[in-house]
């Protein structure tokens, strides 16, 4: 459980399960990965590569590597 402050003054936090700050994203390859084992077992489904946050206020999205407490990625909306 963590929590952050968005570049917008947002404060963001994973604390409450479930929220809407965290998102699961898999990338097509890890997702036919999961899909391709003989039995799927919900619990065993490996978690994400990537850790994905999205502001509510802003929508900004936050990019953290597996372990890593600082985002490797930003990015914000275009108007």
């Amino acid at each position: 459980m963590a929590k952050m402050t968005c570049r917008c003054g947002e404060l963001l936090s994973n604390n409450d399960a479930p929220n809407d700050i965290e998102l699961k994203v898999y990338t097509d390859k890890e997702w036919d990965d999961i899909l391709n084992v003989d039995s799927i077992d919900p619990i065993m489904i490996p978690s994400p590569k990537y850790n994905v946050w999205r502001c509510p206020k802003c929508e900004r999205l936050y990019f953290f590597e597996d372990g890593k407490d600082t985002a490797i990625k930003i990015y914000s909306i275009e108007e």
